[in-house]
């Protein structure tokens, strides 16, 4: 496994300790999904998320959320942290209008 870029996220609050913490990996497309699941059971959040290339065209970036025992199909909270990491890290640039695109 190759170095990572991760971050813990607070999310709903601008306060550090304070807000619904969420690990987010940018660049994680070098991990397998056991992998994944491996780092999300290591951090024993709620949930852990994977940033990932598009899927589609429509989209900046894509998203897998992991919870310390198994792959969520959808979660608000780690999706928007993840959104506020993803602007953080210059990775994804938002559009002209400020929005991003997550399939």
């Amino acid at each position: 496994m190759s170095s990572l870029n991760f971050k813990q996220v607070d999310v709903f609050t601008q306060k550090p300790f304070r807000g619904n913490p969420v690990a987010v990996v940018i660049g994680a497309d070098v991990l397998s999904p056991e992998e994944m699941q491996r780092i999300a059971s290591w951090t024993n959040l709620s949930e852990s998320t994977f940033v990932l290339p598009p899927s589609s065209n429509a989209a900046d970036y894509r998203l897998r959320i992991f919870s310390p025992r198994q792959e969520l199909p959808f979660a608000g909270r780690p999706t928007t942290g993840s959104a506020h990491a993803v602007i953080e890290s210059d990775q994804v640039l938002t559009g002209v209008d400020g929005s991003l695109h997550v399939v």
